[in-house]
């Protein structure tokens, strides 16, 4: 769910910001000819992403590293599970492995915490969706991170789709008059959504011939009419200020769509080490 051109820039990046001229430590205290294996470890449970890009890191850094994945992004992992077993240069390994770690702890913390808002929902129809309220630079992972914890990719960028909110509506002068002006240039299987935070708004949006229609800070109450209003002739997804404790409800409601960006904001970096056994 990522592209590995993309992420090779990605990782010359971080590489050159952590290592600034050269290591110091690795080149003072590791014989250039020296080998090594160290064993990436989970120290929790997690939910994996990002074991992937930390292999590229390595690889990236010295091709003469030989890097065996034991687990795969997406796989739900116990504390003690070996993730990747890394073996060649000694002071290449050391030189590479804070940026590895990095990046796997990053998104495996997004999937880990992703999944524990999919389970919050798994007894209803609703899907999760991730937004676009991520760390810039990291979106293609960190989105990539989100479907490994189960969630579905809301757009990936402004050109992935229209979504109609209050100032554009403003500008336009109407729900309608804006769902017009977008349709009459719309790429032929690129959906409008539009924001909704009142009943009569979502009505509006239906005449229009909105695809989809997000509810955004309604009350659980309000959003029930709102389906029940739709009655299926547009998609409906319930936005704004959803936590963990208060995404079941939504989802309860009967939406198609529960959206946040909780995941991405809150999740804590998991556990991952380094060591020199397994």
């Amino acid at each position: 769910m990522y592209d590995k051109f993309v992420a090779q820039k990605l990782i010359d990046l971080w590489l050159t910001e952590d290592i600034g001229c050269f290591d110091l430590t690795a080149q003072l205290m590791v014989d250039a000819k020296a080998q090594a294996t160290f064993y990436m470890n989970a120290r929790e449970e997690m939910t994996l992403a990002g074991v992937e890009v930390a292999a590229q890191v390595f690889r990236s850094y010295d091709p003469s590293c030989k890097v065996e994945l034991r687990c795969n992004d997406g796989d739900v992992v116990e504390k003690g599970t070996v993730l990747m077993v890394i073996s060649g240069p000694g002071q290449s390994l050391l030189t590479a492995e804070r940026t590895a770690l990095n990046i796997a702890q990053r998104l495996s913390g997004i999937a880990t915490e992703t999944a524990k808002y999919v389970k919050a929902i798994e007894h209803t129809k609703a899907r999760l969706l991730d937004t676009r309220k991520t760390t810039p630079g990291l979106r293609m992972l960190e989105k990539h991170a989100a479907v490994c914890g189960g969630a579905l990719n809301h757009r990936l960028g402004l050109d992935s789709g229209v979504m109609l909110k209050d100032n554009h509506i403003a500008v336009c002068g109407s729900i309608e008059a804006a769902v017009k002006r977008a349709r009459r240039h719309l790429p032929a299987l690129t959906k409008i959504e539009v924001e909704a935070d009142r009943i009569e708004q979502v009505r509006e949006a239906l005449d229009a011939g909105a695809d989809v229609i997000m509810l955004d800070n309604m009350e659980n109450e309000a959003m029930v009419e709102a389906v029940r209003l739709v009655n299926g002739r547009a998609l409906v997804e319930a936005s704004g200020g959803i936590r963990l404790d208060t995404i079941a409800g939504k989802a309860e409601t009967g939406v198609d769509f529960v959206s946040t960006s909780r995941p991405f904001q809150s999740a804590p970096a998991v556990d991952i080490g380094l060591d020199d056994e397994a």
